[in-house]
């Protein structure tokens, strides 16, 4: 298979991506991120374009702004690791939420499903996903086996659903 075949395309376009690492002491310089990167070679293995990286706090403020510049760059896909737990800083989730038009259930309920038959944990992680213009985001645990094993459980999945978002696939 040759280079060009194993890219992700829509209408002759490689899908576009974006890794945002959610952790205030990644963002501090205190932990090298190791999720991030893990995912980032993930989606080029797949064939994605990954357009942009970054770290960010955990605040809502800037991780809603993050998400709102994806979805102004028209990024096809973004995927965000950490924030989804229990403690009172995790946001993530609620920034999603609160960027979202419309909310993609089925997609963190595969994950977590998944994630469960690995670890009773999974039921921890409050992960979400959902579609803003034509973007998808997908929200990932911080640790990355945790942020791998979950991506995985959904990411042959996701060419379709993007196509359909995109307007190149009808579900009629």
């Amino acid at each position: 298979m040759d280079k060009q075949s194993k890219k992700v395309l829509i209408d002759n376009q490689q899908l576009s991506a974006e890794v945002i690492t959610v952790s205030d002491r990644c963002s501090r310089g205190e932990r090298v991120d190791m999720s991030g990167p893990a995912l980032v070679r993930l989606l080029q293995k797949k064939g994605y374009a990954v357009t942009k990286t970054c770290l960010v706090p955990d605040e809502r403020p800037m991780i809603e702004q993050e998400l709102r510049e994806a979805a102004q760059h028209d990024i096809a896909l973004v995927l965000t690791t950490g924030g989804t737990g229990f403690s009172p800083r995790d946001v993530t989730p609620e920034a999603t939420v609160a960027v979202c038009e419309r909310m993609a259930p089925g997609i963190a309920e595969a994950m977590r499903a998944a994630s469960l038959r690995i670890t009773a944990h999974a039921c921890l992680s409050r992960e979400v996903a959902g579609i803003v213009g034509r973007t998808l985001i997908v929200n990932l645990p911080g640790s990355p086996k945790a942020a791998m094993e979950n991506i995985s459980a959904v990411l042959d999945a996701l060419p379709h659903g993007l196509a359909t978002l995109r307007g190149t696939v009808t579900d009629g």
